[in-house]
């Protein structure tokens, strides 16, 4: 009889979820959804471009200003060009434009300085050998730059002459080992990507289940079919959503470096998991499974303890501010490895899908990811069992299904 009775929940619970998957999925709205990453992604390229269009913009304006007369210039333009071999194009220090001194060198270069139209970051003038150096604001290694190019310009008087002293024979080694950095940032990504997943995708059940509060949906369900089969059936149908989306852009992601330029595909190669990728996502998959029925469970039962929209908004408030506790400490052992603190995050059952994610990353060692996924999953069985009679309280106590209780 109870073999019986628990196929019978089964068969209600999948039915329901069908319903719910159908329901989600086959609609216009869902593309926007399946899609709305790749909104977002957009947006955020449009403002970063509008971004560095402004940056770039100022740093074309800014320049550098140094009073000498026209007999030291050759030699300083030399120097200036030798030293800028260093930096990298977007970290060399802006221009040089010489100008002739005045009668008060100090004053004329304070006028530059806080000219409105000049955008002069710094001012060299006076002996070389004891150079004054006026900067504006966030201009010190600009001022630094200058006083370097001075001492430079002083060795080659004393050497003779500006030329280099060495010729270097420079050869490039390319890089195949995975660093601990690496290692590092694919932790990093990690904890991110589950916790983004997670914040997205559970968010989806409270609002589902606010449209059906609304529908009066609810209580037809309840009326049906046990609250218990519904929310199990609830949680299973927004799982397979969440799989769908999973699944679409890890396939789009996983080809993505096909077309990105050679060398930030050999930057992003940079970037493994220390327990190789085909391991890796295996791991991810089943950690974003527990952390997303961790969360997607909690998300129902606050959804069926509000009568409101306003309320369920209030509910679900506190629970995000929990989600970036928990990714806030999944970052910090992502960050250490093998600390009191990544053990802590490994342990609370919320943070360890994501602590456990890291450590996949930071770690090849595969055995504590067998234990992590038995204790994952029986917090993952307690949440649903106390879940699902929470769910049946809630329902009730906001009239959805009364005459169903009764009859029980």
């Amino acid at each position: 009889m109870a073999a019986g009775s628990f196929r019978r929940h089964i068969r209600q619970a999948l039915t329901v979820a069908r319903r719910d998957f159908i329901a989600t999925v086959f609609t216009p709205t869902f593309l926007i959804f399946l899609l709305s990453p790749l909104l977002t992604i957009a947006f955020g390229a449009a403002g970063g471009v509008g971004a560095s269009s402004m940056t770039q913009s100022v740093i074309e304006r800014s320049k550098l200003v140094v009073l000498t007369t026209p007999d030291r210039t050759p030699a300083i333009q030399t120097i200036d060009a030798q030293l800028r071999t260093v930096f990298d194009r977007r970290e060399a220090p802006p221009p040089i434009e010489f100008k002739l001194p005045e009668r008060n060198p100090d004053a004329q270069a304070r006028g530059l300085i806080g000219s409105r139209e000049g955008d002069v970051d710094a001012v060299l003038y006076g002996p070389l050998e004891k150079p004054h150096i006026l900067y504006g604001n966030g201009a010190a290694s600009e001022a630094n730059y200058l006083a370097m190019l001075a001492d430079q310009v002083l060795r080659a008087d004393r050497v003779g002459s500006a030329a280099p002293l060495s010729t270097p024979i420079k050869t490039r080694i390319a890089q195949t080992q995975v660093t601990v950095t690496g290692h590092g940032t694919a932790a990093f990504l990690a904890v991110m990507a589950i916790f983004l997943l997670t914040l997205f995708l559970a968010g989806l059940t409270i609002g589902t289940m606010a449209e059906e509060r609304n529908n009066k949906v609810i209580e037809v369900l309840a009326a049906a079919v046990p609250l218990e089969s519904v929310f199990v059936g609830k949680l299973i149908g927004m799982f397979g959503v969440a799989l769908l989306f999973v699944g679409f852009w890890g396939t789009v992601v996983s080809q993505i470096t096909s077309l990105l330029p050679a060398r930030m595909a050999v930057e992003l190669a940079q970037v493994a998991p220390a327990v190789g990728k085909p391991m890796f996502a295996l791991l991810f998959l089943i950690y974003f499974v527990m952390s997303y029925l961790l969360v997607g469970a909690a998300y129902l039962i606050l959804g069926a303890q509000a009568s409101t929209q306003r309320e369920l908004q209030m509910m679900s408030l506190p629970m995000t501010f929990v989600q970036m506790g928990m990714v806030g400490l999944a970052t910090t052992a992502a960050a250490n490895p093998g600390g009191m603190i990544a053990l802590i995050a490994e342990i609370f059952p919320f943070s360890s899908p994501m602590a456990m994610a890291a450590q996949a990353a930071n770690s090849p060692s595969l055995w504590p990811h067998a234990i992590a996924i038995l204790w994952q999953l029986l917090w993952v069985s307690v949440v649903i069992w106390l879940g699902a009679s929470w769910f049946r309280r809630g329902v009730l106590k906001s009239g959805g299904g009364p005459k169903r209780s009764k009859a029980g």
